[in-house]
C-alpha cells in the first residue's frame, strides 16, 4: 500500500514528551503504533484491517485502548493547542464538547 501514513521524526521527538514511560520489557516502535492508529482513524478502517506495515492489529487496539484509558491523547491535544496558541496555561483557551449519551 503506497499511500500508508508516518508520523516524521520531529513530530514524535514533539509528543515524546506525553507518552507513558515504559516498565519492564521495551515496547513496540511508538512512530509505528501511532502511525498506525492515526490511519485508522483516518480512514474509518476496522483495526483489523489495518495494514501490515504499522504491525498486529491487536498491538494497534491495545496501545490505543490503554493510552486514550490513560488520557495520552487528549494531552497531546491540549499540547498541541498551547503550543499554537503560545500561551503557557491553556485552560481559559480549552474548548470542550459535551458528550451526548443515549
Amino acid at each position: 500500500m503506497s499511500n500508508l501514513f508516518w508520523q516524521t521524526n520531529t513530530q514524535m521527538e514533539r509528543m515524546k514528551p506525553f507518552f507513558p514511560k515504559s516498565h519492564d520489557k521495551p515496547r513496540v516502535d511508538d512512530r509505528r503504533v501511532l502511525s498506525g492508529i492515526i490511519f485508522i482513524n483516518r480512514n474509518g478502517l476496522r483495526w483489523c484491517d489495518a495494514p501490515r506495515e504499522y504491525g498486529p492489529h491487536k498491538t494497534l487496539y491495545n496501545r490505543w485502548k490503554r493510552w486514550s484509558d490513560m488520557g495520552v491523547f487528549a494531552r497531546i491535544m491540549a499540547g498541541r493547542r498551547m503550543r499554537s496558541s503560545g500561551k503557557a496555561s491553556g485552560s481559559d483557551n480549552c474548548r470542550c464538547h459535551n458528550r451526548v449519551t443515549v
